[in-house]
């Protein structure tokens, strides 16, 4: 069911009003090559055309694997979106996570 995933620890972005998942998945990777004919690797941070491409892979991989109905295209996503969305994904999505602590004591 769709709100399982609320429940769980994955990434949200509200678009047009609505709030969706949004997770890094294999399909993601994929779909951005099929979308721009290159791979993730290659994006560079300044490029904002990439990073709304990433986004809706990201949305819709997500939105498929949950069984959750999105049928927004790129370009239906990037109109129903502002600034502030954008912002809040990439400051949720590219924020430092601290590494976990080592039990391991230093010899």
């Amino acid at each position: 069911m769709f709100n399982t995933w609320k429940n769980r620890h994955m990434n949200k972005i509200r678009i047009g009003g609505k709030e969706y998942p949004c997770q890094m998945t294999m399909g993601a990777l994929l779909r951005f090559k099929k979308e721009t004919g290159r791979e993730v690797t290659e994006v560079k941070g300044d490029s904002i055309s990439d990073m709304i491409t990433l986004l809706w892979c990201c949305v819709a991989s997500a939105c498929k694997r949950l069984n959750h109905p999105f049928e927004m295209s790129l370009m239906d996503m990037a109109d129903s979106m502002d600034q502030d969305d954008f912002a809040e994904w990439q400051k949720t999505s590219f924020e430092a996570v601290p590494a976990p602590k080592s039990d391991k004591k230093k010899a």
